[in-house]
């Protein structure tokens, strides 16, 4: 099969943290792949991102399946249920909110800026190298650390999965899946809706 131009996002996931590495405020780019995968489920009701662009998809395929680094074990059922992907999208968000809510008190003086990442939500891992004080607002700076934090640890955790399971086991319970799957629903059924009242008018 020919290779396509965007066949290579998975380059953007490695340069993306091999960046934030030596400079936390490049975290900043990680909001790419927040917004895009909504804005095209929004105005095309589709999941292209996930299917074509996502970088990190495409990064757990190649580890998985070209590199062999999978066991390639089916996905577990509970992993695909919607109990739990609608569970671990509550935890993210929450998580995401949290992280927001600890910029917030940076930005309001509350509290200072922790030059940390914390991996898995848990283990704080001092990342002061990164960034050089007084180069950004310490807000700006501490949702970098958090943004950053929350990216490297679901990347971990599908680097997990994809050893254990299939390449991208990550994808059935991605957060911003489940989200955009969502809003396709929605589209959907929106255009279900105004279809029959079309059908409706025409034959009244």
């Amino acid at each position: 099969m020919k290779s396509r131009w965007y066949d290579y996002f998975w380059l953007w996931s490695i340069l993306y943290f091999s960046l934030g590495f030596f400079n936390i405020l490049f975290a900043w780019l990680g909001l790419i792949d927040f917004m895009l995968p909504l804005l095209i489920a929004i105005f095309k009701g589709d999941k292209y991102f996930c299917n074509n662009f996502c970088g990190r998809g495409q990064l757990l395929n190649l580890l998985g399946t070209k590199l062999k680094f999978s066991r390639n074990k089916p996905t577990p059922k509970w992993m695909r249920s919607k109990i739990f992907r609608y569970g671990f999208l509550a935890f993210f968000m929450t998580m995401f909110l949290n992280m927001l809510f600890q910029t917030y008190l940076v930005a309001s003086g509350a509290r200072g800026l922790k030059e940390v990442i914390k991996l898995f939500w848990t283990f704080k891992v001092p990342w002061g190298w990164t960034y050089t004080a007084g180069t950004m607002p310490p807000w700006i700076a501490q949702f970098s650390f958090g943004f950053y934090s929350l990216m490297l640890t679901s990347t971990l955790i599908g680097l997990i999965v994809m050893s254990l399971y299939k390449p991208r086991t990550w994808c059935a319970f991605c957060p911003m899946g489940t989200m955009t799957q969502e809003i396709c629903k929605l589209k959907a059924k929106d255009a279900l809706l105004k279809e029959e009242l079309m059908c409706e008018e025409s034959g009244a």
